[in-house]
């Protein structure tokens, strides 16, 4: 388990993650944590509360910076030196509304694409749709109109069958003197005669009430109904020739009355945005132009910016270099015109020349390995001296993993120098084999492996006093530690 304590300024911009993810901090102090359990799985905890690896890494760059011999490889890469010109001049924000603007413009500009793809397609359909509706608006159709003529259709068909079953059943409850009616009223007759005698029966009377009056009204019902029965060979016809008609249509457009209703509304939606697509398009590409006329302000704003910053990013790496023993180095930003992108119109690179007499180039052509360690301590020097300012003045954790690598003697003293200088403002850790660095430090670490037990373990534990002079002498001499190196140690510590 490894565990650090970082102080997190209550207005950077650390707090305000850790705020949005309900994590506290004691007294602005925030305690890291990362466990590596045997089995190869890792665990994170911020203020004793398990966090996810995606926290740590928005956390890391306002908290602490590794600088390493693979992270010179960082200056190769435009995008990274646009970055690094960027965090110089302090163009974020501005950053930040060059590339809201171009996401805008480019979603607007894919939107004008597929509505014209899309338009082509549909002006081939705008005849097939105008004719489908025109033949469903012709039809005049209504809801439930098939149910209601097959029931229409099947009466008509079978006219003989319904007058003879609704005869029969009319004499049957009314008119033959056998009838229900007739045989209920005899009935009722008896039970009159009955309860004269016996009132008890007065129930069963006025139980039969209600089925003489069912039977009278079921029978004047198909009365009502015979009467209105006829054959009408036109009218079938003409119910036949219907449903023709929107059997027709069902084939084409729906099961049912409905389903052809539903889709005629579908394609008048399609005609009505077809008509409407000419205004779509106009007003998309109003917001387009006005999209890319936001963007190319915002840009060159941010070029004039990007300029400026550049100049004085000159002249400060140029100084920095000096004092790194680099003193007739030339550094210069290139600008170049570049496509419109969410980073602006500007392609950037770094160009240095070591020498007098030689153009500036692309630095991974022209720098040495101890060359490019100290351009890029110099540049991290410049960026430094920035950011405290725009984090609120809070300085950060910043680790040097053997930026030193490829340099030596007067060269190797002045990048102490240089992180001496940083460390008055920041907290620097430096990984080096050099006693010229090494001697600047104000908490001297030795790093070394021992055996136990049949494996072997890494140790690290603080020297200070004649034993720090002695590791500073040994770094200075190798093996064999001399007393020319041991004057050499002391006098380095005391300078």
């Amino acid at each position: 388990m490894v565990s650090a304590i970082f102080e997190v300024p209550g207005d950077s911009r650390a707090r305000r993650l850790l705020e949005e993810a309900g994590i506290e901090t004691e007294d602005g102090e925030l305690i890291l944590e990362r466990e590596i359990l045997a089995n190869g799985k890792s665990r994170a905890f911020a203020g004793s509360r398990p966090v996810t690896a995606a926290l740590l890494r928005e956390l890391a760059p306002y908290l602490g910076d590794i600088h390493g011999q693979h992270d010179q490889q960082r200056l190769f890469d435009p995008g990274s030196q646009r970055e690094m010109l960027d965090a110089y001049a302090g163009a974020g924000e501005l950053l930040a509304s060059v590339a809201a603007l171009y996401h805008q413009w480019r979603s607007c500009s894919l939107e004008l694409e597929q509505l014209e793809r899309a338009g082509q397609e549909t002006l081939r359909l705008a005849d097939l749709w105008t004719f489908q509706r025109r033949e469903i608006e012709a039809a005049a159709l209504k809801p439930g109109e098939d149910a209601e003529l097959e029931a229409e259709r099947r009466r008509l068909q079978n006219v003989s069958r319904l007058e003879e079953n609704a005869a029969a059943a009319f004499a049957a409850l009314y008119e033959s003197e056998d009838s229900s009616l007739a045989r209920l009223r005899q009935a009722a007759r008896r039970l009159d005669e009955l309860c004269r005698i016996d009132p008890a029966l007065e129930d069963a009377r006025a139980a039969l009430r209600p089925a003489e009056i069912a039977v009278e009204e079921a029978a004047f019902a198909l009365r009502d109904y015979l009467g209105k029965l006829e054959a009408d060979p036109a009218r079938l016809e003409r119910v036949e020739a219907r449903l023709a008609a929107l059997d027709k249509l069902k084939r084409k457009y729906g099961a049912t009355v409905e389903e052809i209703l539903a889709f005629l509304e579908d394609v008048r939606r399609r005609l009505e945005a077809l008509e409407s697509s000419g205004e779509r398009r106009a007003a998309l590409e109003a917001r387009r132009a006005e999209l890319a006329a936001s963007y190319e302000s915002a840009a060159r704003a941010l070029s004039e910016r990007r300029r400026d910053a550049a100049a004085a990013l000159e002249r400060q790496v140029e100084a920095e270099l000096a004092a790194l023993a680099m003193e007739r180095t030339v550094f210069q930003v290139r600008f170049e015109a570049g496509e419109w992108s969410e980073s602006g119109l500007d392609s950037i690179g770094f160009l240095v020349s070591p020498n007098p007499g030689e153009q500036p180039r692309p630095i991974e052509k022209v720098a040495s390995g101890g060359e490019i360690s100290r351009i890029a301590l110099a540049l991290k020097t410049c960026l430094e001296s920035r950011q405290p300012m725009e984090q609120g003045g809070a300085p950060r954790t910043l680790v040097f993993d053997e930026v030193d690598a490829g340099i030596g003697g007067g060269t190797a003293e002045a990048v102490g120098r240089r992180l001496k200088q940083i460390a008055a403002s920041n907290q620097v850790l430096c990984v080096t084999h050099l006693a010229q660095i090494a001697a600047f430090a104000d908490h001297h670490y030795a790093v070394g492996k021992r055996e136990a037990n049949g494996r072997v373990a890494a140790e690290i534990r603080e020297i200070q006093g004649e034993e720090r002079t002695r590791e500073i002498g040994r770094m200075l001499s190798g093996a064999r530690l001399t007393p020319e190196a041991l004057k050499h140690a002391e006098q380095l510590i005391r300078e």
